[in-house]
Order: C-alpha cells, then sequence, then structure tokens
C-alpha cells in the first residue's frame, strides 16, 4: 500500500480543489413579491391546483366544440410560425453544447507532404547543403484550458439559462396563437349568430314591406310608409352583407393559423354549433408565477444575467492553458521510426493587467443586465395580474350584461310586434313601426355581440392563467443539452422540443 506525507496530501487536497474551480457567480436568488392570497374579480372560475386545472385534456376541450378542437390541433401541428419558434429552442440547445465544449480538452490531427527548394543565393546557406528536400509527417495535438475560475461552467449555466427561457418563449407563442385561433372562432361564432338574425329580420321586414304596398295600393296609406319599409329592409340587407365580409376575413386568418392555404380552406356556418361556456379553474395568485410562460421565460433570463456575473468576474483571474504534441516528420516516408519523432508539452498562463477599464466595465454591464432582468420580472409579474383581473372583471359584467340584454330584446320583440299589428289595424304610423323594428334589431344583435365577447373573454382569461402550461413543463438544465459530446449525434431534428 502506498503511503504519502501529510504535506503531500495537502498538496494534493489543494490541487484537486483548484482544479475543482471556484465559481465567482453570485447565489441566485429570485426576487420575492408579495402576492395577494385571492383575486379581487369574480367571475366564471373556481380556485384549483394548477396541476389538476386541465387535466381533462387541452385547454380548448373545456367548450365542448369538436370543430374547435380539431382547429386548435391542426395549429400545433402545422403553424409555419410555431414550427419556426420550435427551431429557435433547437438552436439554443445547440448554443448550450458550444458553450459546453471549453470543459473537454481539444484534439486534432495532421498530416502533410510537401516538396521545398531554397535558393541558391540564400542568406547563409550552406554551400554543401542540399537545396531541394521533401519534408513529409504526421502528428496530433491536445490542448485543455482548466476551469479554474468557473468561467465556462458559468457560461454553460448561462446557455442553459437561456435555452429553458427560449423553451418558455416557444410555449409563450403557441399559447398566444392557440388563443388567437380560439378568439377568431368564437367571433365567426357569433358572426353567424348575427347572420341567422339578419336573415329573420329580412324576413320580417319583407312582410312590412308587402303590407305597405297593399296599404298604399288600397290607398290606406301614404308611399312615405312603403318608402321607410324598404329602407329598413335595404339596411338590414346591407348590414348582413357587411356580417357575410367580416365572417369570410376571419376564416382567413383561421386558415392561416392552422397552416392551411385560405384559397382551400372553408369552415361551415356555426349558427347550429353549441358552445359551452367552461368554469375556469383560476387557482391562488401565487400559482400564477409557475403557471405563465412568460414569467417563466422572464425568470430564466434573470438566471442567465446571474451567471453572466461570474463569466465577466472571472475574466480578472489569469487563464492557463496546457498543450501537447506529437508528430513524425522525415524527408522520405521513414515516418515510423523513433529517430524521427518530435513532441513538445508546455503550459501558458495569462493575466490581464491592464486594458483601460475593459473588464471593470464588463462587469458593470453585467451587473446591471441582471438588475435590468430582475425589473422585467416584476413588470411581467405586475402585467400578467392585470391581465388576470381585467378578464375576471370581463366575464362577470358581461354575464351580468347578458341577463340585462335578454330582458331589454324580449322588451323590444314585444314592442316591434305590437306597433306593426296597431299599424295593420289602421290604429297607429308606420314612423312608430320604424322605430320599434331599429330597436328590436339593435337588441337582438347586441345580445348576439355579448355571447360572443363572453367566449373571448373566457379565452382570454384562460390565456391569462398560462392555458395550462406549468414551470413543471420546462425542460431541466440537462434536458437542454442536444447530445454527448463522446457518443455519435444523429440528425439536429431528433432533439427533444417543448411541448
Amino acid at each position: 500500500m502506498l503511503s504519502f506525507r501529510p504535506s503531500t496530501r495537502i498538496a494534493c487536497w489543494a490541487v484537486l480543489t483548484l482544479l475543482s474551480g471556484c465559481d465567482l457567480a453570485p447565489v441566485y436568488k429570485p426576487p420575492h413579491m408579495l402576492l395577494p392570497e385571492h383575486y379581487q374579480g369574480s367571475g366564471p372560475f373556481v380556485e384549483a391546483n394548477p396541476q389538476d386545472q386541465f387535466s381533462h385534456g387541452p385547454w380548448w376541450q373545456m367548450f365542448g366544440d369538436v370543430q374547435l378542437n380539431r382547429l386548435e390541433t391542426q395549429l400545433d401541428q402545422s403553424n409555419p410560425d410555431l414550427q419556426a419558434a420550435q427551431e429557435t429552442y433547437t438552436q439554443a440547445r445547440d448554443v448550450v453544447a458550444v458553450a459546453r465544449s471549453g470543459l473537454f480538452p481539444q484534439l486534432n490531427s495532421q498530416a502533410f507532404v510537401s516538396e521545398n527548394k531554397e535558393s541558391a543565393h540564400t542568406l547563409f546557406h550552406p554551400s554543401s547543403g542540399p537545396t531541394q528536400q521533401p519534408s513529409n509527417g504526421y502528428g496530433a495535438a491536445a490542448s485543455w484550458e482548466p476551469d479554474f475560475w468557473d468561467q465556462i461552467r458559468n457560461s454553460a449555466k448561462q446557455a442553459q439559462a437561456t435555452a429553458q427561457g427560449v423553451a418558455a418563449q416557444v410555449a409563450s407563442a403557441r399559447l398566444s396563437l392557440e388563443m388567437e385561433l380560439a378568439s377568431d372562432y368564437m367571433a365567426i361564432h357569433g358572426l353567424d349568430a348575427e347572420h341567422a338574425v339578419y336573415m329573420q329580420t329580412i324576413g320580417f321586414y319583407q312582410k312590412a314591406v308587402e303590407i305597405t304596398k297593399m296599404r298604399l295600393a288600397g290607398k290606406i296609406s301614404s308611399g312615405l310608409d312603403f318608402a321607410r319599409a324598404q329602407n329598413q329592409l335595404s339596411s338590414a340587407q346591407a348590414e348582413d352583407t357587411d356580417v357575410l365580409a367580416q365572417r369570410a376575413v376571419l376564416v382567413h386568418a383561421v386558415a392561416v393559423l392552422a397552416g392551411v392555404n385560405p384559397a382551400s380552406f372553408t369552415l361551415a356556418p356555426l349558427t347550429g354549433a353549441r358552445v359551452t361556456l367552461p368554469t375556469i379553474p383560476v387557482g391562488v395568485p401565487s400559482e400564477l408565477l409557475q403557471r405563465r410562460p412568460d414569467i417563466a421565460q422572464a425568470e430564466r433570463a434573470m438566471a442567465a444575467a446571474n451567471a453572466a456575473i461570474g463569466v465577466s468576474r472571472a475574466a480578472f483571474y489569469p487563464n492557463i492553458r496546457l498543450s501537447a504534441s506529437a508528430a513524425f516528420e522525415d524527408t522520405g516516408f521513414g515516418l515510423a521510426s523513433l529517430p524521427n519523432t518530435l513532441w513538445a508539452v508546455g503550459a501558458s498562463a495569462m493575466l490581464p493587467l491592464f486594458e483601460g477599464g475593459l473588464r471593470k466595465a464588463e462587469l458593470q454591464q453585467s451587473w446591471s443586465r441582471f438588475a435590468q432582468s430582475r425589473d422585467n420580472y416584476c413588470a411581467i409579474v405586475l402585467e400578467a395580474f392585470r391581465q388576470v383581473e381585467d378578464q375576471l372583471v370581463l366575464t362577470d359584467n358581461l354575464a351580468t350584461e347578458a341577463t340585462q340584454q335578454e330582458v331589454a330584446l324580449q322588451a323590444a320583440v314585444k314592442v316591434q310586434d305590437v306597433s306593426l299589428s296597431l299599424y295593420t289595424d289602421g290604429l297607429d304610423n308606420y314612423l312608430n313601426v320604424t322605430v320599434a323594428q331599429i330597436a328590436a334589431l339593435t337588441a337582438q344583435i347586441s345580445e348576439v355581440q355579448v355571447q360572443t365577447r363572453r367566449l373571448q373573454a373566457v379565452v382570454a382569461l384562460i390565456g391569462a392563467v398560462g392555458g395550462g402550461w406549468s414551470s413543471a413543463d420546462l425542460p431541466t438544465e440537462d434536458q437542454t443539452v442536444p447530445f454527448n459530446p463522446l457518443g455519435l449525434r444523429t440528425e439536429s431534428r431528433d432533439v427533444q422540443k417543448p411541448d
């Protein structure tokens, strides 16, 4: 058994400690924010554990619409903007591999064959020496920079945190696209309902035109009544045409979101479709920090900025580089002969002494970037809570507005029926009929629009609370490493992409 003197053991431990590195990055602590215990809004939501909020599938399935489910699934599979965003995560993982490559020794090999001739008039040329001879050889070299100050490790941590942030950014982009499609779909649903109202109203107005026409023919009323009735009919037809134009534009938008050419995409009328108004499991305010991908992205940006401080601090310490090379060289092809070997080993160290304040400026800049990322994080958190509270207030008030609008509609329809009946019996003038018709149509359209806004507000509320996403969906630091540098890598698209 080998034994070592105490001084030798102490020296070995010192060397091992030195080789293990010294992390110069500050201890990372995300900012602690005081959060309320409950939301102020009282929209259609229940408090729930974030892991259970959408346990029955993707968030859009809560609306119970088969066609919406199909479109959202197609978006996740075919939307080119989303696919482009996913490629940014692939690139971010490769940046991690680039940053980590410095932890490993760099190996290379070379071989050369040349024929060389010197001029007869070369300075100090020996008179008896050859002026022409070949030079052939091959060899290998290795170099390594021990990461004493964790500069490389902190660069890798910075890249890994950035890659995690990009994964959260992809999730945020996916949620944004899904919400846009759902909101457009609800708008189309509302426009189809408006079209149905206009078609029913146009039929009613056509009967009114016939009544005024008959009364005009019988000289019971003036041509003014007929003109008013005709104006009502034409105006309703024009407004219905505008509704159909708006629908066509939204259908084109849905087609692009689903990754389909608008020229080959159609969407059947949604008049008969029933969209369920779901109850949203919002959860308590403190859980919002783990449920919003944009908050997770901002937090990972902070972690990356914190690691960058360690990189800037390491620049104040010496860089040490170890190198070794070995080769065979001969004027012929006796390249395996020991006398023809050459080798070199060495070590170098560099410590910048004066660079005009460069390192201090870079360190101050890294601290400032960390402070900036912390402030951005706080701003994004506040904005997230504002969005949740906005949608809770909207959904609550729109529910009340829908009830009030239904009462107004019933009254307006009753007035319309009574006024037309009185006019037909010659007990009232047509001006009152016109006013009643305008009020009834306005009330019907308003009711449809309120219901559409309610559905869109629920979609926005789902997006505001993260759409079922959780920080547990983020890739771990190990998962951001695209491949093992000691193994073989397959195709670049084989890497795991964020859900």
